[in-house]
């Protein structure tokens, strides 16, 4: 008894198996990637290239930076860092000692950075409030002003920066112009780049380049806000204030969780700012701990300091997150309750 074996074009679709002529007329199956497969495997195929940046740019350094932490790193090793002695914690307890010229100045511009956070983010986060709550209501010109509003974030960080140094500048500047010249405020041009008022100045184009980023976020929170709610609080007596106590704000929480996280870790690492304002040393009251660890690592050439320096902020950083977004789930949760 002869068994033949035939194939059904339409049993072939079905079951998903592909059919091709060969030579001679030869019909021969080709094999198919399932479509499961394919669709589950499509999503990581595409975040590949952004995984492999990610690696390039932030991960492998960041775990060569921890390696350089526990090495002995200095100019003598510059040229093969891999030869430098291993040192343990030798560089994180010279980082952390308090009494030693070194712990010392690192935990001043620790509270140095946290003073400059606080009222940079503080500051950025109310004028980015209080722009977007007042172009939420249509008139002439909302258009234009909202454009003009984001002239800051859409600079460049250099350039927008560089114009600020010019404008504090001690002698020709726009600042002591304005203050001195014209207004008659101060008896002499003041020193803005240096000395006390060092941070003043840092504060001030930190938050003139960060509440549009603010302003942003807020107004895109403020469009998913109902306007009944507020047709409804007005007929009821509520006020302008009593509106934005207690319609607005509490409707932006949750923007405003993710917002003031991203503006303290943008503001705590940032770099630019003070390193084109100030060069490679920046004036002891706007000692910031990103300009720290630079000089500590690129000008006294002491790479493995400044990478446990480097390492401790991150820890801190991390801890920091966690911890807030500990309370923010929690308070979330509890308001949902």
């Amino acid at each position: 008894m002869t068994v033949t074996a035939t194939t059904d074009p339409e049993v072939d679709k079905l079951t998903g198996r592909g059919t091709s002529r060969g030579t001679g007329g030869a019909r021969r199956r080709l094999p198919r990637i399932p479509d499961r497969i394919r669709q589950g495997g499509l999503p990581y195929l595409l975040l590949l290239p952004a995984v492999l940046l990610e690696l390039l740019i932030h991960i492998i350094p960041m775990v060569i930076g921890i390696v350089m932490s526990f090495r002995q790193l200095t100019q003598f090793f510059i040229n093969n860092w891999g030869a430098a002695p291993w040192s343990g914690l030798d560089n994180y307890k010279i980082a952390v000692d308090i009494d030693a010229p070194i712990g010392e100045a690192l935990l001043h511009s620790f509270f140095v950075t946290c003073v400059f956070t606080f009222f940079s983010v503080g500051l950025a986060w109310l004028l980015g409030t209080a722009a977007a709550i007042l172009l939420q209501e249509s008139f002439r010109g909302r258009g234009v002003l909202r454009t003009i509003f984001l002239v800051p974030y859409a600079l460049p960080v250099y350039a927008a920066v560089i114009t600020w140094a010019f404008m504090f500048q001690r002698d020709n500047g726009m600042i002591n112009h304005v203050l001195h010249d014209q207004l008659g405020i101060t008896d002499e041009p003041s020193f803005w780049l240096i000395g006390d008022n060092s941070l003043y100045t840092l504060i001030i184009v930190s938050v003139w380049k960060g509440w549009p980023f603010a302003f942003l976020m807020l107004m895109a929170g403020l469009q998913n806000i109902p306007r009944e709610l507020y047709e409804a609080a007005s007929i009821d007596g509520a006020g302008i204030w009593q509106q934005i106590r207690r319609i607005t704000l509490p409707s932006l929480r949750p923007v405003n969780q993710v917002l003031v996280l991203v503006l303290f870790l943008w503001t705590f690492n940032d770099f630019n700012t003070p390193f084109v304002l100030f060069g490679k040393s920046a004036p002891e009251n706007a000692d910031l701990i990103s300009i720290h660890i630079y000089q500590s690592s690129f000008v006294t050439w002491n790479f493995g300091t400044g990478s446990a320096m480097s390492v401790l902020l991150l820890l801190f950083l991390l801890i920091v997150t966690a911890v807030y977004l500990f309370l923010t789930s929690r308070g979330r949760k509890g308001a949902d309750v």
